[in-house]
């Protein structure tokens, strides 16, 4: 089959997902032993002393030794030196499959010549940031713009939660409304504005810290495939000034981790419209990693904005953007005649970041990278099937994409309004926790989620070495 015949994203069957995530929340946690644990942390003492080093200098000049969240930290962070397509190299010279991919941003593998290059090339002449105009800009902008249709005018921002605060803000401006909706669990950054309902439905501002109860009083959450809730929410805002925006992540909410049904989005797009509400698609993880038109073309709904991140400066700095219609984005636009919402940045836009993200995004066009890395999910993913029906473990394993999520533990589809809540939290996330490790020190490196990501450079000989090294620890677990 060419690659280019390849589907890009398949739907998974949301109802079956439903049903083997609750067995998994039914059954007992199902961790790794003592014994296999302190097997797994030997390897890391062992083998990499120069990390556990940069561990303890982290310690001393860095709040909790640690501004990386993704990959486990037990024993210690493991700290890389080189990577390079499907792989990573420590600081000790382990080699690491890497399922990880910069959170996603590497489409076509880590640090591919391509950009590179074209980096290297900006450099020899020019800064990476001058706040004047670059060419690179604008065609970035115009590739944007001709790859996803609900784009007429596109914005370089700084980082995905930077577009998010432009989105919430010219969604505001343009509507004269004040209230926002997302899906509960979600994560759309960490503005003030969004950090409401994180992690698991029902969080509220359980993770707000520092921020007063007057900022979020206007964000409100629903539970996810929930159009009935989303409805009455709805209503109940238009009954106090209305809705500004509803913002999605057309997968669901976490990259899929908690999955929404293929038409949910389009339902969405009819209730904004009846309610005179923006559609704001955040497509962070997923724009041109599932196709070059995002998510959006392959549902066929046009959202009012759209949310960039990750992809858009090729796994660069400055990894940010807001798009949408000419006249929503006309409220961004300086000296516009009506209400104008501020935007900055000093080094967005930058030379760097635009030169790099249009030669990722061109030589993912070029190669249709997006499909080469789906295949490489859909093949992931059907082996992990086949070892967790080997194994008889009540694990699930399902892929949107290149975007494959194992979930072991069932943690981030915990309600946190559920009576036993807390009583399941702690024991759900040392699994997670656990397996991450074990992972890792088999030579896999996958976030503490279990949410990973293919890229253009997993081939099938790839993928196959890591389901051996997979297979060790789901025997290790079975055990």
């Amino acid at each position: 089959m060419s690659s280019k015949a390849y589907p890009v994203l398949r739907w998974p069957d949301i109802g079956e997902i439903e049903e083997r995530t609750e067995v998994l929340l039914d059954s007992p946690v199902r961790s790794l032993s003592p014994a296999a644990m302190a097997h797994y942390e030997d390897w890391f003492q062992r083998n990499c002393p120069n990390s556990q080093a940069s561990a303890r200098e982290s310690a001393a000049v860095i709040p909790g030794g640690l501004q990386h969240s993704l990959p486990s930290s037990r024993p210690f962070p493991v700290q890389m030196a080189r990577t390079s397509g499907a792989f990573a190299w420590d600081v000790d010279g382990n080699q690491y499959i890497d399922f990880i991919q910069a959170g996603g941003a590497s489409v076509l593998g880590a640090n591919h010549p391509v950009v590179r290059e074209a980096v290297i090339d900006l450099l020899t002449s020019c800064a990476p940031s001058t706040c004047f105009p670059h060419e690179a800009e604008i065609q970035l902008a115009q590739f944007v713009q001709g790859s996803v249709p609900s784009v007429e005018r596109f914005r370089m921002l700084g980082s995905g939660t930077e577009a998010v605060m432009a989105a919430i803000r010219a969604a505001r401006a343009f509507t004269g409304a004040a209230h926002i909706v997302k899906a509960g669990g979600a994560y759309h950054g960490w503005s003030d504005q969004l950090v409401f309902g994180l992690g698991a439905p029902g969080s509220g501002r359980a993770a707000a810290g520092g921020i007063p109860d007057p900022v979020l009083s206007l964000t409100h959450e629903v539970p996810p495939n929930d159009v009935g809730a989303l409805r009455a929410r709805l209503s109940q805002c238009a009954a106090d000034g209305g809705t500004a925006a509803v913002v999605l992540e057309p997968l669901g909410p976490q990259s899929g981790t908690m999955p929404v049904e293929e038409g949910y989005a389009g339902q969405v797009r009819d209730l904004c419209d009846e309610f005179g509400a923006l559609l704001v698609f955040d497509e962070v993880v997923s724009a041109f990693r599932l196709g070059m038109a995002g998510v959006q073309g392959h549902l066929g709904v046009r959202p009012d904005l759209t949310i960039f991140g990750k992809c858009i400066a090729g796994s660069y700095p400055g990894a940010g953007g807001l798009g949408g219609r000419a006249e929503v984005m006309s409220v961004v636009t300086p000296g516009h005649t009506g209400t104008v919402a501020l935007l900055g940045g000093t080094l967005s836009a930058g030379p760097l970041s635009s030169v790099a993200g249009l030669a990722c995004l061109m030589e993912m066009r070029r190669t249709d990278a997006p499909a080469a890395a789906s295949r490489a999910g859909d093949l992931l993913c059907a082996r992990l099937t086949e070892l967790i029906t080997k194994f008889e473990l009540p694990f699930l394993v399902y892929n949107l994409g290149s975007i494959v999520h194992l979930d072991t533990s069932g943690l981030f589809r915990l309600r946190r309004d559920d009576p036993d809540y807390a009583a399941q939290f702690k024991p759900r996330r040392a699994q997670n926790r656990d397996i991450a490790t074990a992972c890792a020190a088999e030579g896999v490196m996958i976030s503490q989620t279990g949410r990973m990501f293919t890229c253009a450079a997993m081939t099938s000989d790839v993928i196959d070495d890591a389901v051996h090294r997979f297979e060790k620890v789901f025997a290790a677990t079975a055990a």
